[in-house]
């Protein structure tokens, strides 16, 4: 490389230091050659020019003349390929009576790495395609049955057509099913209102209503279930039932402490008579205000059926009471019992439960009024004043036993628990299980259809710890 009129070494080009500059880091193996021999010429050829301006004996004084070879055979230097001449790098202290060394141009293509490659392994896996874990298979419970009885019943099993809606009376509307459940105490609900097939295939609305209901917190608190069935045929019957459910909702909220006491205590008497009044008390309000609308008394009237159901764990008083029909159920080690309470011919309520129901201490006079709600019974200003309901009132107060289960149901249920041996069956299969079932279970266990029976249903199941 010649020296007269060679430009400065640009930064990129000055090889000697990016070679032994402490800061470069060894970034490993290059294409350029970098094994110790091809390291050990470059720094020999460096090295030909001593400081002081004295060479290396062998080195050519012509510009661009060749090295010499360690063993006295001069070598042709060449430019590196692909770089013009004057790019050529020169040291920073060239004159024109030094000749400058020349760079060893790169090793061809071919030329081995400074690092000997790795042999190859085996032939990696394909890759797998992996999916999300799958949780623990649970087993599904059996499916629920469409029918039971001798054969399948005359409507679909689906809501055909909706009922007629009225625009100005869009609150009114009742859905086709009304589902609930809770768990306090020892106990665990479950609440189902279903329209009945005949209902869902003629576009009428579900005449039967269903509240549930807790008033007051913790230990104190009472749960209510209350069922009502409008009268067949009546107009609004739905009304009437969500109306009779409201009334005897509001009732027993505002005497809920009372309640609650008398169920610790077990005062069956004081329960009886006081959730008597209350009964009457909401159905008189219903009727007068039917009189008010200018409709029948008579006519505007529901079949009411509830539960009392404490909170607290200590307290297993089950209270039924109502009018109307209907069924009261027991099931327990698998086998149903019929406890509605009978009506004499007198009218009076049946008695607690042989065995199970609380030991009242009643007064010579009977099962008079002594719990007073403080619910005034202003005089009716319609003359005449509605009478007391046509039904009989009924009551049971009984106390639960670990693994029993409560049915209460209006006449959609009812009639067919005890009419068809293999609904019974098949509930009871269903229903006896270690553990309550869910909403949804419940809901399929309560809808499986009887041939000739197409009414409404509503029930209340209690599961006993």
């Amino acid at each position: 490389m010649s020296q007269q009129g060679g430009r400065p070494a640009r930064h990129d080009d000055d090889w000697w230091g990016q070679l032994y500059d402490d800061s470069t880091e060894d970034t490993g193996p290059t294409p350029a050659p970098d094994s110790l021999d091809d390291r050990f010429t470059s720094a020999r050829d460096a090295v030909r020019e001593r400081p002081g301006g004295n060479e290396v004996p062998g080195a050519s004084d012509e510009p661009g003349g060749s090295e010499g070879s360690g063993d006295g055979t001069p070598a042709p230097a060449e430019p590196p390929p692909g770089r013009p001449p004057s790019d050529r790098p020169s040291p920073d202290r060239a004159s024109p009576d030094h000749a400058v060394p020349a760079q060893r141009p790169p090793a061809p293509p071919d030329t081995a790495p400074a690092v000997p490659p790795v042999p190859p392994g085996p032939p990696a896996p394909p890759p797998r395609a992996y999916a999300a874990p799958l949780p623990p298979a649970v087993p599904s419970p059996p499916s629920a049955l469409d029918h039971v009885g001798s054969g399948p019943p005359t409507y679909d099993p689906e809501p055909t057509a909706l009922p007629l809606a009225d625009p100005d009376q869009l609150t009114e509307q009742v859905a086709d099913t009304a589902l609930d459940g809770a768990q306090y105490g020892t106990c665990t609900l479950r609440a189902v209102s279903l329209r009945g097939d005949s209902a869902r295939y003629r576009g009428e609305a579900r005449r039967d209503a269903l509240l549930t209901a807790r008033f007051g917190t913790g230990e104190q608190a009472l749960v209510l279930v209350a069922l009502a069935t409008g009268a067949r045929a009546a107009p609004g019957a739905h009304r009437v039932a969500a109306e009779a459910c409201r009334l005897i909702g509001r009732a027993v909220g505002r005497s809920h402490g009372r309640l609650v006491e008398d169920l610790r205590a077990a005062r069956r008497g004081d329960l009886k008579s006081g959730l008597q009044r209350l009964t009457d008390h909401s159905l008189g309000r219903l009727r007068a205000g039917a009189a008010e609308r200018g409709l029948d008394p008579q006519e505007y009237t529901a079949g009411l059926r509830c539960l009392l159901l404490p909170a607290d764990p200590g307290c297993r008083v089950r209270v039924f009471f109502g009018v109307g029909e209907g069924g009261l159920f027991r099931l327990r080690g698998g086998e149903w019992q019929d406890i509605e309470p009978g009506v004499p011919s007198g009218g009076a309520t049946g008695g607690p439960v042989v065995g199970f129901g609380s030991a009242p201490a009643e007064t010579p006079e009977g099962d008079r009024l002594t719990m007073d709600f403080g619910i005034p019974v202003p005089p009716s200003p319609f003359e005449p004043a509605p009478g007391p309901p046509r039904e009989p009132f009924r009551f049971r107060a009984s106390v639960a036993r670990p693994g029993d289960v409560l049915v209460m149901a209006t006449g959609g249920l009812a009639e067919p628990l005890r009419g068809e041996p293999a609904l019974c069956a098949y509930l009871a299969r269903r229903w006896s299980g270690p553990t309550p079932p869910g909403l949804a279970a419940f809901l399929a266990d309560a809808q499986v259809r009887v041939k000739g029976y197409a009414d409404d249903r509503t029930a209340a199941a209690v599961w006993e710890a």
